[in-house]
């Protein structure tokens, strides 16, 4: 891990007021470097045939907000004031796309959503390279920008006040906890160095998040079998 890693991961912290709102929370980050980024291929393919097998199979015949962990992310959502059923947590969003097949966009986003669906928790990523700083879980003031695009145009928006939301020095960089990412941060297909973050709430266990992280890594080194990959767990002080 390079010194800059190490600083970076040191420096990303949970505010209080997350941890008032869901004390059970917690995250990992795992960041990323010397990755191999590029378009959807064969191996992306397999892992996500594979996820949505297995997601399938966990889920059966129930309605996908039956699920512990969805359940539990649709409460959090409430908490702060979204509602679910119109912004819904990044999980419940791709497990409601299994009956037609997850979407293929690139390799990087292709492998973690294979994590998310096969474990059933939400999971991002971000190029770390763009970057203002380290990453923050907070509730918003309101006033934060926030990149992202309406129409095909570049606009700045802002989160609702009390909404929680990861940023750095920069502004917002996902709001609604997983919900949206930032345009500044996502990836590309010149990212090299990215971060990963893995949210779980009460219903995961410490093992099932643990697993996942796991999960992410080997499928990472899957496809970048150069890239060094470290972690941090994140959780409430």
């Amino acid at each position: 891990m390079t010194e800059a890693t190490t600083t970076w991961l040191a420096g990303a912290r949970i505010d209080s007021t997350v941890g008032a709102l869901r004390p059970d929370y917690r995250a990992v980050l795992v960041v990323a470097d010397g990755l191999t980024p590029g378009p959807s291929d064969a191996s992306t393919d397999r892992m996500l045939r594979a996820a949505e097998a297995r997601a399938r199979s966990v889920l059966g015949d129930a309605p996908v907000e039956s699920h512990p962990h969805v359940a539990a992310w649709r409460d959090a959502f409430r908490a702060f004031g979204a509602k679910p059923q119109r912004t819904r947590p990044s999980v419940e969003a791709l497990l409601r796309r299994l009956p037609q097949g997850l979407p293929r966009i690139d390799r990087l986003t292709d492998t973690y959503n294979a994590v998310s669906v096969a474990h059933v928790l939400p999971v991002g990523g971000e190029d770390l390279d763009r970057y203002e700083g380290s990453l923050h879980l907070t509730r918003a003031a309101g006033d934060e920008p926030f990149e992202t695009t309406t129409d095909g145009r570049a606009v700045i928006d802002r989160p609702d006040p009390g909404e929680v939301v990861w940023r750095d020095d920069a502004g917002v960089t996902c709001r609604r906890w997983n919900w949206r990412q930032c345009t500044r941060t996502r990836l590309a297909d010149t990212t090299r160095r990215a971060v990963f973050v893995l949210d779980a709430l009460g219903p995961m266990t410490d093992e099932a998040l643990e697993a996942a992280t796991e999960a992410l890594r080997a499928a990472l080194l899957a496809t970048s079998p150069d890239a060094s990959i470290s972690s941090r767990v994140l959780a409430n002080s």
